[in-house]
């Protein structure tokens, strides 16, 4: 019988899918990752984020998701943007976050992890399991267990060659492949990460309050952006790169060379006017295999309108007016907040009109809240 491949065939393999780095780790999680969850979970600052509460066993230890794992296999795709990609955008165009610029990077990497772990039982007669952040894995500290990089101060995976621009993914298999050297925490006393966040959203290194993360506001947030948080967004209209564009490890990244990761023109810098009158044929339309679509035409506009009641572009309240009749009371109540911070007294003359015929309590808050 043909022998089973060794690890760098596997390695080799999988690099032939086209994932920049693979390597990997004995399928377990450090005690101290473990209280460290327990830790976070006890604070309860992950927001509308209940699925992390409700699977917190599991996701502290894969061996309790499925007994029988001996090994992660770790793989990390980058998604390097050029200095461009991560420049300011002017007051009246909404900013994306880099990986949202083309296709949902999910849907990629599942693709190219299915083909590995097929061959992988194919060749080995192993059982394997496949990842792409969609289930109760710690996939950052496995990522550090395997050498893939470390977790930095702003909680996300930095490696020493691509800065912090790696998607992850992950095969859990009961194959015993011997583990590749962990990575050391390299950050030293650097907080830039920390300081450049627009909200404060670090309660210090390696501590992060959801609630008050953009992306977690602009994205898992189901509801109307507390209102004392909606200035220091800007004009992210879908997530936030500040903490990761900082890195100073990001001076040894690497360009994308994933061609599904290349930014779409038409996402690059999107006129909020243009966003705004998106009904949700044309949102869905704007957003196909983008991660995007997935919070849905109302949460996107709400997020728009944020972002023009941001902008200080007086030319954006009629934009703004447009939305008061919106279906949406999401989008109505961010409407009100955008109109009455670019044009007060169009506010207040329409605050009768439009708050006493309002049949939601959000809605009529924002009108009652007034400039």
């Amino acid at each position: 019988m043909t022998p089973p491949p060794d690890r760098e065939a596997i390695r080799a393999f999988a690099r032939g899918l086209g994932f920049d780095v693979v390597r990997f780790a004995p399928a377990e999680t450090r005690p101290d990752v473990q209280e460290n969850l327990r830790s976070f979970m006890a604070q309860e600052i992950y927001g509308d984020m209940g699925w992390m509460a409700a699977n917190a066993d599991r996701r502290a230890d894969p061996k309790v998701l499925w007994p029988d794992v001996k090994t992660a296999v770790m793989l990390g795709l980058n998604y390097g943007p050029s200095d461009e990609d991560v420049a300011p955008r002017p007051a009246d165009a909404g900013v994306i976050s880099v990986y949202a610029r083309n296709n949902d990077y999910h849907d990629v990497i599942k693709k190219k992890l299915r083909q590995f772990a097929i061959w992988i039982a194919e060749n080995t007669g192993a059982d394997v399991k496949l990842f792409v952040d969609t289930a109760p894995v710690m996939e950052k500290p496995l990522a550090q267990s395997a050498g893939v990089g470390w977790q930095g101060k702003h909680t996300n995976v930095v490696s020493r060659e691509f800065g912090s621009w790696l998607f992850l993914g992950e095969v859990l298999t009961t194959l015993e492949i011997e583990p590749d050297a962990a990575e050391s925490n390299h950050c030293g006393a650097c907080s830039r990460c920390l300081d450049i966040c627009p909200t404060r959203a670090f309660i210090g290194p390696y501590k992060l309050d959801a609630r008050r993360c953009v992306s977690y506001l602009t994205i898992e947030n189901k509801g109307q952006i507390p209102r004392d948080l909606r200035p220091l967004l800007g004009n992210r209209i879908y997530g936030c790169d500040d903490c990761l564009a900082v890195c100073p490890w990001n001076k040894f990244a690497q360009g994308a060379r994933e061609a599904a990761f290349m930014p779409r023109a038409a996402l690059t810098a999107p006129k909020l006017a243009e966003l705004v009158e998106l009904d949700d044929a044309g949102f869905r339309a704007l957003f196909s295999k983008s991660p995007v679509k997935r919070i849905g035409r109302a949460r996107f506009i709400r997020n728009v309108l944020i972002a023009i009641g941001n902008s200080g572009e007086a030319a954006l309240a009629s934009a703004a007016r447009e939305r008061l009749r919106d279906e949406s009371p999401l989008v109505r109540g961010a409407a009100v907040w955008a109109l009455s911070r670019l044009s007060p007294a169009l506010f207040e003359r329409l605050r009768a009109e439009y708050a006493r015929d309002e049949g939601d309590d959000d809605v009529r808050a924002e009108w009652a809240a007034g400039t």
